[in-house]
């Protein structure tokens, strides 16, 4: 029956207390029996000691046998109630050791009791020095402390007897509490014949009674339960009820056998029976009241005998115990006893794990603390404290039971690390593998491993704490001047072993004397991680204890080899795995996944013949699984860092406890296969970064190759169970470029897959999509991998004419890998990747038709159908790339990236159709109309107007194209293609495109070259369209016309001089320095050479026929004066350039600057003179 019972105020108005009953066995209160006046008490009831429904099962114990709480009764009730240890219950106790306690300073008797501590809660027991001798007298237990004892206290030790009178008081108490109980079982005296029941002791009450009661001192039950700690070393709670009392500011979770009865004028009382002969004095006054405060009763009834003779009955309300005559006490004083106590414990039982014995002889005055575990470890093994395994698995259930709120609260952590460490410290593995194991797990779950860095710093308050959780200053109050030394002359001489001493009981009373110095706040802060790799040893480190716990306690060791851990563990068994290439992959990917898809049919092998389903077996699960997790964030670490060998050694050492999780697991979990497929997605990435950064091998190798000794010893306890080669093909460190990417893509590959088979891809979208992208990815590396391939067959292949089959072999690959990495990409709708993908595609197109363009030799070239095929093929994928994209704002960059590759397509088909025209397979018209289509198209796709890195190269492009289309048309004029109409449409458009070519030549800085000729060409369109001139105003005109465009170049004689000026400083410079010019932006002297004669000599024939046409008008029309200038400007201008042309002496730099002075004079004077030339 669970927590029940309402909360009286029952101290009265001087201390406050309250009680809740958290727990009770008792039936519901039977009214008692009044007895009559003379009922014999001596004779047995009928029904005594026998089990009764008004009792319940509990009757028999509570009634007939009001016998001493066992030794371990305090860690029954923490079992039960492992909420309240270690955080908000101050004191865990039976009720009459409690009572004990509070009357040390009115009592003469022997105080002796153990003390634990676990968190901010202590746990008080009887220890019964006597019982405890008489065992050991026969196990050889507690030797040491026997000795102590006997030194210290009583050199005369014998076991006292407990007299007659005593059992006889207990028998005639048994009998009046079953008379009391009213009902079916009413009492009724028996035949005397019984008598034999009144003389010797009531039954279980025998002088051996203890030693049951003392379990031994590592009992390791036969068959633990799921939770290891659930092992209560045969310690029950045995009380009756379980009470939260509240005394004062004191939390107690109190055991109370006390009978309780109902019938009085309150809801219950508790009935005493008394000598009427013995005054009641005042530790019976204190008992009663306290057991009436801690069962909140409100009332007691006592019922008076005389030699067993019932005489009277009288009531008494609890809070008038106090005032009894002859048994009168002050409840405040009891209340400062009870806070200097609890003070006084809390202050020097500072240790966790440790038992204090707290001791006062009878009839002494000084009490004294003892901490016996440091004296049994200066004596004995810490085994030899039968109170080892009940505290060690109590701090284990504690922290149990936090850890299932752990995600409650983060700031618990600290208090459960403490918790665990301090139960290992006591634990010895031989006999504890279990727990240890168990312990070791906790303590590693701790530790986020999942989770970002931050909340190290913000969550737990960081200090340089020790092992031990709590401050250890052993001072026990503040006023230590007045409390001197701890030793007098005349103290025992073992004195000195004593933690703590209190002089005199009577300072107990005194109000706050002894008060807890320094609030013992346990500073269980969590160690402060400084980084994933710390977390991560630290986790692997409690990992690795809890896998040799486990692996110690598996019996079948002789069969194993024993791990040497000097020597490293062989890292490959089979040689085939060395012979690598991707063949030998596919082999092993096909077992991996054969074996993958065994696990739903649930077979598994352990090596090291654990059976499945034992607590090894479970344990070393999760253990695996843990390490795999640890491995796995530290390879992800390193892999941020660039230290991809590293990685690979990390990933591998996580894939390896995967694999040994498979051997040993019937069925896996869908978070352990989302796990798996995370572990091989981040190799893929591995292998991947391994592939492109190949300068590094050396560093990689040394870095995958290296082993901690921590590493190795879970490798040694992996390899008990499993080969662990599982996923050999996946981490081996390849030196070979294209086995590292098709590595990289079977990781992708075997993600997918178990994606796939286990029907995961559907609860995890978004690792289903990682995996696709990468994929994706990968398969684009390997495309492009195989296209550079080709292309490098292409450039060696000078000697044969034809396309090789390994250049063919090359581009099935490559191509077949684009597809499966488009449609990668699409199945997610990654609409920019499959662009990307496609544009790679094209660029593969055109260099097959690259390779299929026929070599030079003795038959003159032409632009072949395979290459305008492949080309037209390209061409489609740039397109469907376009498509996929949609719009510029998808992807700006991607974009703008497949309109240039559209652009240079088209470009090159036209120009290769212009230059090796095909003309054996078509007319000149239609190639023609092929070339200008597939300019035009080229010019739609470059953009010349977006600011960009790729601006200038697009406006070249245009200004080429349109010098290009110019150039074909003035060809087409002069060859007299067409008719007059046609002819004349040829005219326009290449004025047209010369226009635009200049235009677009002129924002450009770095083409003098490319402007000069394009305004050179015009000139010689210029010509040939005055030598069909019949006129002279026409000729004049067309003349005029063209020296205009010669006056034009200069500012493209301007750039060229300023680069030769830069060139021959800097061939100054470098003759000083001797080191050679920077060609790359030096100018193509024999371009300028060639542009330039052919300037010179069209100048001269240009100013020649402007002279000979104006002196000629001049005869006609008798001069006019701005036509006249004209004529001596370029008369005096001819001759100059005539005498620098015969000058061969001059520098190609004097050259330039002598046409740059004569352009100055031309420009000059036109513009004067230019209205008349119009």
């Amino acid at each position: 029956s669970g927590a029940h019972g309402s909360v009286l105020f029952l101290g009265g108005n001087e201390v406050k207390s309250s009680a809740v009953v958290k727990y009770s066995s008792a039936p519901p209160q039977a009214a008692f029996a009044r007895l009559q006046e003379k009922t014999d008490l001596k004779l047995p009831p009928a029904n005594w000691l026998r089990e009764s429904a008004k009792l319940g099962a509990a009757g028999t114990t509570i009634l007939g046998n009001n016998k001493k709480s066992k030794p371990f009764s305090s860690f029954g009730m923490a079992y039960d109630f492992i909420d309240s240890v270690g955080n908000d219950v101050d004191v865990v106790s039976d009720s009459e050791n409690i009572k004990k306690l509070l009357k040390i300073p009115y009592s003469k008797s022997h105080v002796s009791m153990a003390v634990h501590r676990i968190g901010r809660t202590l746990l008080l027991d009887e220890l019964d020095i006597q019982e405890l001798f008489m065992r050991s007298s026969q196990t050889g237990d507690w030797t040491w402390l026997k000795e102590f004892y006997q030194r210290l206290i009583d050199q005369k030790w014998q076991r006292k007897k407990k007299s007659k009178e005593h059992w006889y008081q207990k028998a005639i108490l048994s009998k009046f509490l079953y008379y009391s109980i009213n009902g079916d079982g009413a009492a009724q005296p028996v035949p005397s014949t019984s008598k034999q029941h009144q003389e010797g002791p009531v039954s279980g009450e025998s002088d051996e009674a203890g030693e049951a009661s003392w379990p031994a001192p590592f009992e390791m039950p036969s068959s633990l339960s799921e939770d290891p700690g659930a092992s209560n070393q045969g310690l029950k709670n045995d009380f009756v009820r379980n009470i939260l009392w509240t005394f004062e500011d004191i939390h107690m979770l109190v055991g109370s056998n006390m009978p309780i009865f109902g019938g009085g004028r309150y809801p219950a009382v508790s009935l005493r029976l008394r000598d009427n002969n013995k005054p009641i004095n005042v530790l019976t006054g204190i008992d009663y009241w306290l057991d009436n405060l801690i069962c909140n009763v409100p009332e007691l009834v006592m019922c008076f005998h005389v030699n067993g003779i019932v005489q009277k009955y009288e009531m008494i309300k609890t809070e008038d115990i106090p005032n009894l005559e002859n048994s009168n006490f002050s409840t405040k004083v009891i209340k400062d006893i009870a806070q200097n106590i609890l003070s006084f414990l809390k202050s020097n039982c500072t240790k966790e794990g440790h038992t204090y014995w707290l001791f006062k002889a009878s009839g002494s005055d000084i009490v004294k603390l003892y901490d016996l575990t440091t004296l049994c470890e200066e004596t004995e093994d810490k085994y030899q404290n039968p109170f080892t395994m009940p505290v060690a698995i109590l701090l284990y259930k504690v922290a149990c039971n936090m850890m299932l709120k752990k995600n409650q609260n983060r700031k618990h952590y600290g208090t459960i690390r403490t918790l665990l460490l301090n139960c290992l410290k006591l634990l010895d593995n031989g006999r504890h593998p279990q727990i240890i194991a168990s312990a070791n797990y906790m303590l590693s779950e701790l530790f986020q491993l999942d989770e970002p860095k931050k909340e190290d710093s913000t969550d737990f308050p960081i200090s340089g704490n020790s092992d031990e959780s709590y401050s250890e200053e052993e001072e026990e109050m503040p006023d230590s001047d007045e409390n001197g030394s701890y030793s007098n002359s005349s103290d025992p001489p073992d004195d000195n072993k004593a933690v703590a001493i209190i002089k005199s009981v009577g300072e107990l009373s005194v109000p706050e004397k002894y008060k807890s110095v320094h609030r013992i706040r346990p500073s269980c802060a969590f160690p402060v991680c400084h980084g994933t790799e710390e977390r991560c040893r630290l986790v692997l480190n409690y990992v690795l204890e809890g896998l040799k716990s486990v692996d110690s306690s598996v019996k079948k060791e002789s069969d194993l080899p024993a791990a040497d851990p000097s020597t490293p563990i062989p890292l490959k068994y089979e040689d085939e795995s060395t012979s690598g290439g991707p063949d030998c992959l596919e082999k092993q990917m096909a077992l991996f996944l054969d074996k993958m898809g065994s696990f739903q049919k649930g077979k598994h092998s352990s090596q090291s013949g654990m059976i499945p389903g034992s607590w090894q077996y479970k344990m070393k699960l999760q253990l695996i699984l843990k390490s795999s997790k640890a491995y796995y964030v530290l390879s992800d670490a390193a892999m941020i860092l660039q230290k991809y060998g590293r990685a690979l050694r990390y990933i591998k050492l996580a894939l390896q406890c995967h694999d040994t999780y498979c051997c040993l697991c019937a069925s896996m979990l869908p978070e352990v296969l989302v796990f798996l497929c995370q572990c091989l997605t981040l190799c893929g990435d591995i292998q991947l970064m391994l592939a492109q950064n190949a300068n590094n091998r050396a560093a990689y190798l040394e870095e995958y190759n290296y082993q901690t000794k921590e590493d190795q010893e879970i490798l040694h306890s992996l390899h008990r169970e499993s080969r662990c080669q599982v996923f050999a093909w996946a981490t081996d460190l390849s030196t070979d470029l294209e086995c590292q990417l098709s590595v990289s893509c079977k990781c992708y590959e075997a993600a997918y897959e178990i994606l796939l088979f286990s029907n995961l891809k559907n609860q995890n979208p978004e690792q289903h999509v990682q995996v696709l992208k990468r994929m994706g990815n990968i398969r684009n590396e390997i495309g492009v991998f195989y296209m550079n391939q080709a292309a490098a067959v292409q450039t060696e292949r000078v000697v044969s004419k034809t396309v090789s089959t390994t250049e063919q072999q090359l581009w099935k690959k490559s191509f077949s890998c684009f597809e499966e990495g488009i449609q990668n990409f699409e199945s997610i709708d990654d609409a920019t990747n499959a662009a990307l993908l496609l544009c790679n595609t094209g660029r593969l197109m055109r260099i097959c038709a690259q390779a299929h363009c026929a070599a030079e030799g003795d038959f003159k070239r032409e632009f072949s159908p395979e290459e305008a095929l492949y080309y037209n093929k390209a061409i489609d994928y740039y397109l469907k790339a376009l498509r996929s994209l949609g719009k510029r704002d998808v992807h700006p960059a991607v974009w703008d990236s497949v309109n240039w590759e559209l652009s240079t397509t088209y470009f090159t088909m036209a120009t290769l159709q212009q230059d090796y025209a095909p003309l054996s397979r078509k007319a000149q018209e239609q190639i023609e109309k092929e070339v200008s289509e597939a300019m035009m198209k080229s010019l739609k796709y470059c953009d010349i107007d977006t600011a960009s890195a790729r601006q200038p190269l697009c406006q070249y492009r245009a200004a080429t194209i349109h010098h290009r289309l110019a150039s074909m048309y003035h060809s087409c004029l002069r060859n007299q293609v067409g008719d007059e109409h046609l002819r004349k449409q040829h005219r326009v458009l290449a004025d047209l495109h010369y226009s635009k070519a200049v235009r677009l030549f002129q924002l450009l800085k770095d083409a003098p070259c490319e402007l000069l000729r394009v305004q050179l060409e015009r000139v010689a369109f210029a010509e040939f369209q005055m030598a069909s001139q019949n006129s002279s105003a026409g000729k004049l005109k067309t003349l005029f016309g063209a020296l205009d465009i010669m006056a034009k170049t200069k500012g493209a004689f301007q750039l060229i001089k300023k680069e030769l000026v830069a060139e021959s400083e800097q061939g100054k410079s470098a003759a000083e320095n001797l080191s050679p010019p920077d060609s790359s932006t030096s100018l193509n002297k024999e371009e300028v050479l060639k542009l330039l004669s052919i300037f010179e000599s069209r100048m001269s024939f240009l100013l020649l026929q402007s002279i000979k046409l104006l002196t000629s008008t001049k005869k006609k029309t008798g001069g006019i004066n701005e036509e006249e200038a004209v004529l001596q400007t370029n008369k005096q201008v001819y001759s100059l350039l005539l005498r620098a042309t015969a000058n061969r002496s001059l520098t190609l730099l004097e050259r330039v600057e002598v046409i740059l002075n004569l352009l100055e004079q031309l420009t000059r004077n036109s513009d004067t003179g230019s209205a008349g030339i119009q």
